[in-house]
């Protein structure tokens, strides 16, 4: 470490100090949050390009997502040896990794390549994560955790908007709503060669992306950012539940972490499915690329009355309930709700838009569920953080889910996988996270 790192203690930095940190830990934010929206668009570009069905193009979701399983724990293990910031690094180095792996995928139209290549920047973002949200969560003052965290979800949804829009500006052209139309029409030779040079356009981007990444790992290493010692807890904390034996002892948790997996699940499915759903009300994908903007644009929306709102006007145990219940009311409008309307230049069935705006439904759930799982935890306060954090491996399986009962039962009557999802948040936020004991 270097000898002008500051090292400070979780808490210690007050909340003029913490503004620069804030800044730097929200471009980070920013950053990875580019690449990982970019799924939202890879999706239906692979599905074309490498002739995929539904279920084989959200491999993309699950390529990515999965590495935050396999690296959560080797993660925890390199922050402790090289702290956060060296970790930091280390996150966005690995990602220009599989950034540089799009070249030869791109070269061979191998999709099994890109999915390494998309593994390999998730395995980056999981270390990120794991480094980023505590570091943001005990910067500064524990009550103004929520807002920090607020500070950063907007970052990362402003990056979730600009990505598949810049992507499509970058990779697609004009001419490619006929080009799409004329590939099944094609003869062996014709198509292989038009796809070719369809994939072939990713190389210069991902290219740059690669080195975009290296820089920033070293920015990130190099930064004024001070180090944080997590290492040394009061004595208060540590026998807060001595007489606990196992972390798994806390229903408030374990149904939390369940929570989260759902709630993760609900908010993938309502942002990297809508393109491909509106594609078969036959919008083509030059006009569908905005449509996971309004589901993001939604979820800032809901970060910024999350932020005026609580707890000045309203708790955040209320703001929780009233979103997953908003969350299940969406799901069955987005089945049952079946009139076209032309709305922001689109036609299309007004389902749509009641997908979209389950950004806003999805916006709040994730502060909501945390401190209610974390509450009395004690000395286990780390290892449950570690378990909610695994939750992210939804982002891996229910796209899966979801791209399965859309290849049997079409992508509209797919959106039944929500509902029980919703309602078991619903169950949480009313009933579950007041469990303290498991009965018999």
């Amino acid at each position: 470490m270097n000898k002008q790192t500051k090292v400070v203690q979780a808490g210690a930095v007050n909340k003029k100090d913490t503004v620069i940190p804030i800044l730097i830990i929200g471009s980070l934010f920013f950053f990875f949050g580019f690449i990982s929206w970019l799924n939202s668009i890879l999706i239906p570009f692979f599905k074309i390009a490498c002739e995929l069905t539904n279920l084989e193009s959200y491999l993309v979701t699950f390529a990515f997502y999965i590495s935050y399983l396999v690296f959560s724990v080797p993660a925890s293990y390199l922050l402790k040896r090289v702290g956060f910031r060296r970790g930091m690094m280390v996150g966005f180095w690995i990602m220009s990794v599989g950034a540089f792996i799009f070249i030869p995928a791109a070269l061979t139209r191998e999709y099994i390549v890109f999915l390494i290549g998309l593994f390999s920047i998730g395995a980056g973002t999981a270390l990120l994560q794991t480094a980023a949200n505590p570091y943001i969560t005990i910067l500064g003052p524990r009550e103004r955790a929520a807002q920090r965290l607020s500070i950063m979800g907007i970052f990362n949804k402003v990056a979730g908007i600009i990505s598949p829009l810049l992507f499509a500006a970058v990779v697609l052209k004009a001419t490619d709503t006929e080009l799409f139309r004329q590939i099944p029409l094609m003869n062996e030779a014709d198509r292989a060669a038009a796809l070719d040079e369809l994939v072939r356009r990713v190389i210069v981007p991902y290219a740059c992306v690669g080195v975009i990444l290296i820089g920033l790992g070293f920015m990130i290493r190099y930064s004024s950012l001070p180090e944080i010692d997590t290492e040394h807890e009061s004595k208060e904390v540590a026998d807060a539940n001595a007489g606990k034996t196992a972390v798994f002892q806390f229903p408030q948790l374990v149904l939390g972490a369940v929570a989260i997996f759902l709630h993760i699940g609900t908010q993938i499915i309502s942002i990297d499915t809508i393109i491909s759903y509106a594609n078969s009300m036959n919008i083509g994908l030059l006009e569908a690329k905005v449509f996971p903007a309004y589901t993001l644009g939604a979820t800032i929306t809901g970060y910024l009355l999350g932020i005026i709102l609580i707890p000045r006007f309203i708790s955040q145990l209320n703001v929780l309930r009233i979103c997953t219940l908003l969350g299940s009311t969406l799901t069955l409008l987005i089945v049952f709700a079946d009139t076209e309307v032309r709305f922001l230049g689109h036609t299309a069935n007004i389902s749509i838009w009641f997908l979209a705006m389950l950004g806003i439904a999805n916006s709040l759930v994730w502060p909501g569920i945390w401190p209610l799982a974390l509450d009395g935890l004690g000395k286990y306060t780390k290892v449950g953080a570690s378990i909610l954090i695994m939750g992210l491996i939804a982002n891996a399986i229910m796209p899966l889910v979801y791209g399965h009962f859309a290849d049997v039962y079409g992508n509209r009557q797919a959106y039944w996988v929500l509902f029980p999802c919703y309602l078991f948040l619903v169950f949480y936020a009313f009933y579950g996270y007041r469990l303290r004991k498991w009965k018999k």
